[in-house]
Protein backbone atom coordinates (compact mmCIF):
# COMPACT_ATOMS: atom_id res chain seq x y z
CA UNK A 1 0.00 0.00 0.00
CA UNK A 2 0.99 3.62 -0.41
CA UNK A 3 1.54 5.58 2.83
CA UNK A 4 3.11 8.65 4.36
CA UNK A 5 5.84 7.74 6.83
CA UNK A 6 8.52 9.42 8.95
CA UNK A 7 11.56 7.83 10.63
CA UNK A 8 12.79 10.93 12.49
CA UNK A 9 11.16 14.09 13.81
CA UNK A 10 11.89 17.81 13.86
CA UNK A 11 11.40 18.63 10.20
CA UNK A 12 8.60 18.01 7.71
CA UNK A 13 11.29 16.91 5.24
CA UNK A 14 11.31 13.67 7.25
CA UNK A 15 7.88 12.81 5.85
CA UNK A 16 7.89 10.71 2.68
CA UNK A 17 5.50 8.85 0.41
CA UNK A 18 6.49 5.17 0.63
CA UNK A 19 5.28 1.69 -0.30
CA UNK A 20 4.55 -0.50 2.73
CA UNK A 21 3.08 -3.98 3.21
CA UNK A 22 -0.67 -3.94 3.89
CA UNK A 23 -1.16 -4.39 7.66
CA UNK A 24 -2.27 -7.80 8.93
CA UNK A 25 -4.99 -7.46 11.57
CA UNK A 26 -4.47 -9.38 14.82
CA UNK A 27 -7.21 -11.29 16.63
CA UNK A 28 -9.96 -8.86 17.63
CA UNK A 29 -8.90 -6.32 15.02
CA UNK A 30 -10.24 -5.11 11.69
CA UNK A 31 -8.48 -4.09 8.50
CA UNK A 32 -10.03 -0.95 7.04
CA UNK A 33 -9.50 0.16 3.46
CA UNK A 34 -9.19 3.92 3.90
CA UNK A 35 -11.35 5.99 1.59
CA UNK A 36 -10.50 9.35 3.20
CA UNK A 37 -8.31 10.57 6.08
CA UNK A 38 -8.39 13.93 7.82
CA UNK A 39 -5.22 15.98 8.29
CA UNK A 40 -5.13 17.70 11.69
CA UNK A 41 -2.60 20.17 13.13
CA UNK A 42 -1.62 17.49 15.65
CA UNK A 43 -0.52 15.23 12.78
CA UNK A 44 1.87 17.95 11.64
CA UNK A 45 3.13 18.51 15.19
CA UNK A 46 3.72 14.76 15.45
CA UNK A 47 6.17 14.82 12.54
CA UNK A 48 7.78 17.92 14.05
CA UNK A 49 8.49 16.02 17.26
CA UNK A 50 5.98 17.59 19.68
CA UNK A 51 4.86 14.17 20.98
CA UNK A 52 7.88 12.52 22.62
CA UNK A 53 6.12 9.17 23.06
CA UNK A 54 5.70 8.60 19.30
CA UNK A 55 7.59 5.50 18.13
CA UNK A 56 9.23 5.33 14.71
CA UNK A 57 9.18 4.60 11.87
CA UNK A 58 5.58 5.72 11.91
CA UNK A 59 2.65 6.37 9.56
CA UNK A 60 0.87 9.45 10.97
CA UNK A 61 -2.84 10.29 10.90
CA UNK A 62 -5.64 9.96 13.43
CA UNK A 63 -8.93 10.44 11.57
CA UNK A 64 -10.29 8.15 8.87
CA UNK A 65 -13.34 6.77 7.09
CA UNK A 66 -13.38 3.61 5.04
CA UNK A 67 -14.63 0.07 4.51
CA UNK A 68 -13.85 -2.99 6.65
CA UNK A 69 -12.21 -5.66 4.46
CA UNK A 70 -11.01 -8.10 7.15
CA UNK A 71 -12.16 -8.87 10.68
CA UNK A 72 -15.33 -10.11 12.39
CA UNK A 73 -17.86 -11.29 9.82
CA UNK A 74 -20.52 -8.83 11.00
CA UNK A 75 -18.24 -5.89 10.15
CA UNK A 76 -16.89 -6.97 6.76
CA UNK A 77 -18.15 -4.60 4.06
CA UNK A 78 -19.39 -2.03 6.58
CA UNK A 79 -18.62 1.66 6.09
CA UNK A 80 -16.90 2.90 9.25
CA UNK A 81 -15.07 5.89 10.74
CA UNK A 82 -12.65 6.28 13.61
CA UNK A 83 -10.01 8.24 15.51
CA UNK A 84 -8.01 7.83 18.70
CA UNK A 85 -4.80 8.35 20.63
CA UNK A 86 -2.90 5.22 19.59
CA UNK A 87 -3.01 5.50 15.83
CA UNK A 88 -0.35 7.70 14.28
CA UNK A 89 1.68 7.71 17.50
CA UNK A 90 2.17 4.21 18.93
CA UNK A 91 0.95 2.28 15.88
CA UNK A 92 0.55 3.18 12.23
CA UNK A 93 -2.14 5.71 11.46
CA UNK A 94 -4.57 6.67 8.75
CA UNK A 95 -2.44 8.45 6.15
CA UNK A 96 -2.16 5.26 4.15
CA UNK A 97 -4.21 2.91 1.99
CA UNK A 98 -5.18 0.65 4.90
CA UNK A 99 -5.22 0.69 8.71
CA UNK A 100 -5.51 -2.11 11.27
CA UNK A 101 -7.04 -1.41 14.69
CA UNK A 102 -9.34 -2.83 17.35
CA UNK A 103 -12.69 -3.99 15.99
CA UNK A 104 -14.27 -2.02 18.87
CA UNK A 105 -12.37 1.07 17.71
CA UNK A 106 -14.54 1.73 14.64
CA UNK A 107 -18.06 3.09 14.52
CA UNK A 108 -20.54 2.70 11.68
CA UNK A 109 -20.36 5.79 9.48
CA UNK A 110 -23.52 7.91 9.41
CA UNK A 111 -25.26 7.37 6.08
CA UNK A 112 -25.69 11.12 5.57
CA UNK A 113 -21.92 11.71 5.59
CA UNK A 114 -19.65 10.95 2.65
CA UNK A 115 -16.30 9.33 3.41
CA UNK A 116 -14.59 12.70 2.95
CA UNK A 117 -17.04 14.47 5.27
CA UNK A 118 -16.75 11.78 7.94
CA UNK A 119 -12.94 11.88 7.81
CA UNK A 120 -13.00 15.60 8.58
CA UNK A 121 -14.79 15.26 11.91
CA UNK A 122 -12.95 12.87 14.23
CA UNK A 123 -10.55 15.03 16.24
CA UNK A 124 -12.57 18.29 16.13
CA UNK A 125 -15.88 16.70 17.11
CA UNK A 126 -14.54 14.33 19.79
CA UNK A 127 -12.66 17.27 21.31
CA UNK A 128 -15.75 19.47 21.32
CA UNK A 129 -17.95 16.62 22.61
CA UNK A 130 -15.53 15.96 25.48
CA UNK A 131 -15.42 19.66 26.36
CA UNK A 132 -19.20 19.95 26.43
CA UNK A 133 -19.58 16.74 28.47
CA UNK A 134 -16.92 17.57 31.03
CA UNK A 135 -17.94 21.22 31.45
CA UNK A 136 -21.57 20.11 31.92
CA UNK A 137 -23.18 21.96 29.02
CA UNK A 138 -26.89 21.18 28.78
CA UNK A 139 -30.17 22.87 27.83
CA UNK A 140 -30.13 26.47 29.01
CA UNK A 141 -26.39 26.64 29.71
CA UNK A 142 -24.97 30.03 28.72
CA UNK A 143 -21.92 29.08 26.65
CA UNK A 144 -19.25 31.35 25.19
CA UNK A 145 -17.01 29.74 22.53
CA UNK A 146 -13.85 31.73 21.80
CA UNK A 147 -12.51 30.91 18.34
CA UNK A 148 -15.88 29.67 17.11
CA UNK A 149 -14.73 29.82 13.48
CA UNK A 150 -12.12 27.06 13.90
CA UNK A 151 -12.65 23.33 13.49
CA UNK A 152 -13.19 22.61 17.20
CA UNK A 153 -15.07 25.86 17.81
CA UNK A 154 -17.46 25.16 14.93
CA UNK A 155 -18.08 21.67 16.28
CA UNK A 156 -18.67 23.03 19.80
CA UNK A 157 -21.32 25.57 18.79
CA UNK A 158 -23.12 23.04 16.56
CA UNK A 159 -23.20 20.37 19.27
CA UNK A 160 -24.14 22.89 21.98
CA UNK A 161 -27.03 24.17 19.89
CA UNK A 162 -28.39 20.61 19.62
CA UNK A 163 -28.19 20.35 23.43
CA UNK A 164 -30.30 23.50 23.78
CA UNK A 165 -27.54 25.68 25.20
CA UNK A 166 -27.58 29.46 24.77
CA UNK A 167 -24.56 29.93 22.50
CA UNK A 168 -22.44 33.06 22.08
CA UNK A 169 -19.70 32.76 19.46
CA UNK A 170 -16.59 34.96 19.66
CA UNK A 171 -14.32 35.54 16.64
CA UNK A 172 -11.68 38.05 15.56
CA UNK A 173 -12.71 39.10 12.03
CA UNK A 174 -15.82 40.91 10.78
CA UNK A 175 -16.42 38.37 7.99
CA UNK A 176 -16.33 35.53 10.53
CA UNK A 177 -18.82 37.45 12.67
CA UNK A 178 -21.22 37.91 9.76
CA UNK A 179 -20.94 34.25 8.74
CA UNK A 180 -21.91 33.07 12.23
CA UNK A 181 -24.77 35.53 12.47
CA UNK A 182 -26.02 34.31 9.09
CA UNK A 183 -26.12 30.79 10.60
CA UNK A 184 -28.35 32.11 13.40
CA UNK A 185 -25.76 32.38 16.18
CA UNK A 186 -25.32 35.31 18.54
CA UNK A 187 -21.74 36.48 18.02
CA UNK A 188 -19.25 39.09 19.20
CA UNK A 189 -16.02 40.32 17.67
CA UNK A 190 -12.94 39.87 19.86
CA UNK A 191 -10.91 43.01 20.39
CA UNK A 192 -9.00 43.96 23.53
CA UNK A 193 -8.79 41.17 26.15
CA UNK A 194 -9.75 43.62 28.90
CA UNK A 195 -13.04 44.31 27.08
CA UNK A 196 -14.21 40.66 26.92
CA UNK A 197 -15.93 40.70 30.31
CA UNK A 198 -18.10 43.68 29.39
CA UNK A 199 -18.87 42.26 25.93
CA UNK A 200 -20.08 38.97 27.38
CA UNK A 201 -22.00 40.55 30.26
CA UNK A 202 -23.88 42.67 27.73
CA UNK A 203 -25.29 39.42 26.30
CA UNK A 204 -25.27 37.12 29.33
CA UNK A 205 -26.06 39.26 32.39
CA UNK A 206 -23.79 38.04 35.16
CA UNK A 207 -21.47 36.18 32.80
CA UNK A 208 -21.27 32.89 30.90
CA UNK A 209 -21.81 29.58 32.72
CA UNK A 210 -19.19 27.93 30.52
CA UNK A 211 -16.42 29.45 28.43
CA UNK A 212 -14.62 27.34 25.86
CA UNK A 213 -11.24 28.77 24.77
CA UNK A 214 -9.99 27.04 21.63
CA UNK A 215 -7.08 29.45 21.14
CA UNK A 216 -4.98 29.15 24.29
CA UNK A 217 -4.62 32.91 24.67
CA UNK A 218 -7.90 34.08 26.22
CA UNK A 219 -7.86 32.25 29.56
CA UNK A 220 -6.92 35.37 31.63
CA UNK A 221 -9.53 37.50 29.85
CA UNK A 222 -12.19 34.81 30.25
CA UNK A 223 -12.28 35.02 34.04
CA UNK A 224 -14.08 38.41 34.18
CA UNK A 225 -16.61 37.02 31.66
CA UNK A 226 -17.42 34.01 33.84
CA UNK A 227 -20.57 33.58 35.93
CA UNK A 228 -20.33 32.44 39.57
CA UNK A 229 -19.42 28.73 39.75
CA UNK A 230 -18.66 28.81 36.02
CA UNK A 231 -16.29 26.55 34.10
CA UNK A 232 -13.59 27.43 31.57
CA UNK A 233 -12.60 24.61 29.20
CA UNK A 234 -9.26 24.99 27.42
CA UNK A 235 -7.84 22.93 24.54
CA UNK A 236 -4.72 24.92 23.68
CA UNK A 237 -1.88 26.95 25.17
CA UNK A 238 0.86 29.30 23.95
CA UNK A 239 4.04 27.65 22.64
CA UNK A 240 5.79 27.96 26.01
CA UNK A 241 2.78 26.36 27.71
CA UNK A 242 2.15 29.22 30.15
CA UNK A 243 -0.49 31.90 30.69
CA UNK A 244 -1.02 34.33 33.56
CA UNK A 245 -4.14 33.16 35.40
CA UNK A 246 -5.93 35.70 37.65
CA UNK A 247 -6.33 33.15 40.43
CA UNK A 248 -7.86 35.55 42.97
CA UNK A 249 -10.66 36.53 40.58
CA UNK A 250 -11.21 32.89 39.60
CA UNK A 251 -11.58 31.52 43.12
CA UNK A 252 -13.72 34.43 44.25
CA UNK A 253 -16.18 33.37 41.54
CA UNK A 254 -15.92 29.71 42.53
CA UNK A 255 -14.77 29.07 38.99
CA UNK A 256 -12.92 26.05 37.64
CA UNK A 257 -10.68 25.29 34.67
CA UNK A 258 -11.15 22.06 32.69
CA UNK A 259 -8.31 20.80 30.50
CA UNK A 260 -9.46 19.12 27.28
CA UNK A 261 -7.08 16.72 25.51
CA UNK A 262 -8.42 14.37 22.84
CA UNK A 263 -5.23 12.30 23.13
CA UNK A 264 -6.47 10.94 26.46
CA UNK A 265 -8.96 8.75 24.59
CA UNK A 266 -8.16 5.55 22.70
CA UNK A 267 -9.90 4.36 19.56
CA UNK A 268 -12.53 2.37 21.48
CA UNK A 269 -13.54 5.33 23.68
CA UNK A 270 -13.60 7.60 20.62
CA UNK A 271 -15.78 5.14 18.70
CA UNK A 272 -18.39 5.41 21.45
CA UNK A 273 -18.33 9.21 21.09
CA UNK A 274 -18.65 8.95 17.30
CA UNK A 275 -21.72 6.74 17.76
CA UNK A 276 -23.36 9.27 20.07
CA UNK A 277 -23.03 12.38 17.93
CA UNK A 278 -22.90 10.56 14.58
CA UNK A 279 -26.61 9.79 14.73
CA UNK A 280 -27.30 13.53 14.97
CA UNK A 281 -26.07 13.97 11.38
CA UNK A 282 -28.53 11.35 10.16
CA UNK A 283 -31.29 13.00 12.19
CA UNK A 284 -30.54 16.29 10.42
CA UNK A 285 -29.78 18.23 13.61
CA UNK A 286 -26.06 18.72 12.89
CA UNK A 287 -24.87 20.54 9.74
CA UNK A 288 -22.97 18.53 7.16
CA UNK A 289 -19.33 19.62 6.70
CA UNK A 290 -18.59 21.87 3.72
CA UNK A 291 -15.55 23.60 2.25
CA UNK A 292 -13.24 20.57 2.51
CA UNK A 293 -10.05 20.39 0.44
CA UNK A 294 -9.57 16.91 -1.01
CA UNK A 295 -6.00 16.01 -1.92
CA UNK A 296 -4.41 12.79 -3.23
CA UNK A 297 -2.29 10.98 -0.64
CA UNK A 298 0.60 11.33 -3.13
CA UNK A 299 0.53 15.09 -2.44
CA UNK A 300 0.32 14.62 1.33
CA UNK A 301 3.77 16.04 2.06
CA UNK A 302 2.78 19.34 0.43
CA UNK A 303 -0.51 19.39 2.34
CA UNK A 304 1.37 18.92 5.63
CA UNK A 305 3.43 21.99 4.71
CA UNK A 306 0.27 23.96 3.94
CA UNK A 307 -1.23 23.16 7.34
CA UNK A 308 2.06 23.98 9.07
CA UNK A 309 2.04 27.39 7.39
CA UNK A 310 -1.40 28.14 8.83
CA UNK A 311 -3.66 27.19 5.92
CA UNK A 312 -7.26 27.58 6.99
CA UNK A 313 -8.80 24.88 4.79
CA UNK A 314 -9.61 21.47 6.25
CA UNK A 315 -7.50 19.00 4.26
CA UNK A 316 -8.70 15.46 3.53
CA UNK A 317 -6.19 12.98 2.08
CA UNK A 318 -7.61 10.47 -0.38
CA UNK A 319 -5.55 7.31 -1.14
Amino acid sequence: MKALQFSRTGDLAALQVVELPTPVPATGEVLVQIKAAGLNPSDVKNVLGRFPYTTMPRVPGRDFAGVVVEGPQALIGQEVWGTGKEIGFLRDGSHAGYIALSAKGVALKPASLSFVQAASLGVPYTTAWDALERSLVKAGTRLLVIGANGAVGSAAIALAKVRGAQVLAAVRKPDQLRALQAQGFDAIQLDKPEDLGAQVNAVFAGGADVIFDTTGFWLPAAVPALAPFGRIAIIAAPVDGHVQLPALALYRKGGSVVGINSLLYGVEACARMLEQFGKLFDEGTLPLPTGLLESPLDEGVARYADVNQGGAEKVILVP
